[in-house]
This record gives C-alpha cells, structure tokens and sequence, in this order.
C-alpha cells in the first residue's frame, strides 16, 4: 500500500472513532393474534389454528450525523423454540436517503411490490396451498443491501443488492421507481435480473397502479417473467378494490391471473374484509383458486379468519 493510501485511510478510521456518538433510543413493538385456516374438502388440513407472535426490539442513535437503527425481531417458529427472526441495521443520510443492511427477512425493491393491489387482508392468491409458487417476486436473502431515496416531488427510487452465495450463483440487483405526486395516485413500476443457477438468466418486472378516491382504492398490476431456459415465461395480471365503509370497517375483492407458456392459467379470487377496534383487528378472507399451479382442474377454495392484537 502507498504511503498516501495509508494516510487516507488511517485519517478516516480515526475520524471514525472520534465521531459524536448519541445515546441510543430502546423501543419495542410486538403483535399478536389467534388465526384459523380453513382448507379445501379434498386437502389434508389437520389443525387449522396457528398463532401470531412478535416482538421487536430496536436501538436508534446518531453517530457522525448518520442516523442507525438496529432491529430484531422476536419470533415464534412452529413446535420449535422462539428464535431472532428479522434483524437489519438501518443508516439514515436525511436529504440523502436510506441504507439497510438486513441480515434476514429483508425485501428487495421487487419483492417488495409483488402485490400492491388493494387489499382488506389477504391476496387472491394467498392462503390456497401451492397458488404462491408462479408469484413474480424478485430475488430476496440473507446479507441483501437495501437503498431508497425520496423527492419532495413525489418520486421515489429504491435499488437492492443480494451477492452471490448459497441461493445465487451470481449477484442478483433490482430497482423500483414510484410517483405519489398526485393525491390519492400510486404508480410505480420495479425490474429484477437474476442467475440462481449458472447459465439460466431470468428477468422479472412489474408495473401497478392504484388510486384512492374518498374510501374507495382501485388498482390494476401486471408482471413479466423471462427465463433463457426453453420454458418457464409467465405474465401475470392482478387487480382490486377495497371499500373503507367508515373509520373501522374494510372490504375488498382481488383477482389475479397467471399464464405460464404450455399450461392452463393459474386464476385467483378472494373477498375480504377487516374491522379494527383501537389496537384490536378482526379479518377475513375466501379464497378461490383454480388450476393450481397451472395443473388442470386442480380448483381449491380456501378461507382464513383471525383476531390480532398490536402494542
């Protein structure tokens, strides 16, 4: 190393160690909540209860006027033992957006906005067992970079990086761009590129819209999934509108379709609705699937109602 290098860098790691450090903020959010699953006649269900749990502990200071938050959650996990679950260091640059680094159960920008519809409670694709698996969602994992910046105009630019490792063969980025410029107006479109296996490209994009208008929230949203395979191409067509009849009380419809080359299309529907009482939420919602993952005359209706609580 030259001796200018060496200067450069040992100047910054002491301005580093000599910066203002604040005390850090502790805070904890939890939820919880009691939820039953009803599956289709033809499926095995078991036990429909499960239980919702978390407690999240986070620690927030100021260390050189760089905002840092530090965050983990706990989690229930099944039958096993609670466990650390989400956990993600966050730097805050004011004007000049946000940096997370998040060591689990981070969102890419795409993954992010998978499903943007409107929506009371659950998507039309949720719910049914194997309707998730053609979701257009991008790429998301362990150790992944997260950048958002934010305009007073409206505009709105996040960019995500995973390396490479365990889940990828080659590093995996995308970005999203949004434009809430105009009341009540979400618009927004998001791009991903991807190599989970060596030699096999996949590009994934989606573009949405939705808009509020008094209590009522419209959108549409439509996705792309290219593969240099020889087949596996899918698009994808959602949409939705959610009613707030007064300050408690929700409903929606969604549908969502999914055509993948050479199979029967995936169609989804759900109706639901929410009712929240200060910290208290009662949900519910009926999903219909047929074709279930593009397999003919694989039709599964499903339902799921709960109670939970926020603190």
């Amino acid at each position: 190393m030259n001796k200018l290098k060496k200067i450069g860098l040992t100047a910054l790691a002491g301005s580093l160690v000599a910066g203002t450090v604040n005390a850090a903020e502790m805070s904890v959010s939890g939820s919880a909540g009691i939820n039953f699953t009803g599956k289709d006649t033809s499926e095995v269900s078991g036990n429909g209860f499960t239980m919702g749990d978390s407690l999240t502990f986070s620690a927030s200071g100021d260390v050189n006027d760089i905002g840092i938050t530090l965050s983990y959650e706990l989690d229930g996990q099944g039958a096993a033992v609670d466990t650390f679950d989400d956990h993600s260091i966050t730097l805050d640059f004011g004007d000049a957006g946000t940096l997370v680094f998040a060591g689990h159960g981070g969102s890419s920008a795409l993954s992010a906005r998978d499903d943007v519809m409107p929506t009371a409670k659950e998507e039309p694709w949720d719910v049914v067992t194997g309707a998730d698996a053609g979701i257009i969602n991008g790429e998301s994992g362990e150790n992944m970079f997260n950048y958002k910046y934010s305009h007073e105009s409206g505009f709105m630019v996040q960019t995500a990086y995973l390396p490479s490792g365990t889940s990828m063969a080659e590093s995996y980025q995308d970005f999203a761009v949004e434009y809430t410029g105009v009341d009540g107006l979400r618009i927004g479109v998001a791009m991903g590129e991807s190599e989970a296996t060596a030699g096999t490209e996949i590009e994934e994009d989606t573009m949405f819209a939705t808009y509020a208008m008094g209590g009522m929230t419209i959108g549409i949203q439509m996705s792309e999934f290219d593969t240099s395979a020889s087949t596996g191409d899918t698009e994808s067509t959602g949409y939705g509108i959610s009613y707030q009849i007064n300050d408690d009380l929700a409903v929606s419809y969604g549908a969502h379709s999914i055509e993948k080359d050479g199979s029967e299309d995936q169609d989804s529907s759900a109706v639901g609705f929410s009712y929240t009482m200060g910290s208290m939420s009662i949900s519910a919602t009926m999903n219909k699937v047929d074709n279930v993952a593009h397999a003919s005359a694989s039709d599964l209706d499903s339902y799921e109602a709960g109670v939970s609580f926020s603190f």
